[in-house]
């Protein structure tokens, strides 16, 4: 009987959560496709499809400034990326690319909102050489809305890590001054 009645609490239980996990999983995969979505899109210079993760009302902190709205964002991003110029000679079969990578996502969904961390890195092969090598690294700080049924960026700050906006300990990444910490004795 007692293994009975905890098989039936476990059920009852499972039930309950089953719809929460599952709109948890939903949620979090469709943040980071958005994401994903994101990158893939600056790298290929398809404004369009980068504009479609932007919120109305979004804004863009980086290190080339604070874009409000979707304008000013297209502005912005319009010669970011695989979106400039790029000069290519007559007959060539390949080109310099810079690819962005974004991983480690930490996602916080709290319902039509959510506050997200990410890691990111960007590799080239621009160089003499035409070997890969890391550009960049740094975070995403995101806040996102779901219009619609749609997860958008509402805000985006982007920490570049190897430019002027970088710091000594990012707190919001769970880092805290590695001077406070005790040396190894």
């Amino acid at each position: 009987m007692k293994t009975m009645l905890t098989s039936l609490c476990a059920i009852v239980i499972a039930s309950f959560s089953w719809p929460v996990l599952a709109d948890y999983a939903n949620d979090r995969s469709e943040i980071e496709n958005l994401s994903n979505k994101y990158m893939v899109a600056v790298d290929a210079g398809d404004i369009d499809t980068v504009m479609s993760t932007w919120h109305e009302e979004g804004r863009l902190v980086w290190v080339f400034g604070d874009e409000h709205g979707k304008e000013e964002i297209f502005g912005a991003m319009s010669g970011f990326g695989g979106a400039r110029y790029q000069e290519i000679a007559e007959g060539a079969t390949k080109r310099p690319r810079t690819r962005h990578q974004i991983i480690n996502h930490v996602i916080d969904v709290d319902g039509d909102t959510a506050n997200t961390t990410a890691y990111w890195f960007a590799m080239t092969n621009n160089n003499p050489h035409g070997e890969v090598r890391l550009l960049y690294m740094g975070h995403y700080k995101d806040i996102l809305v779901r219009e619609a049924g749609q997860w958008l960026f509402k805000e985006r700050r982007v920490y570049n890590e190897s430019f002027d906006n970088s710091a000594l300990w990012y707190p919001e990444l769970g880092e805290v001054d590695p001077r406070t910490r005790m040396p190894a004795q």
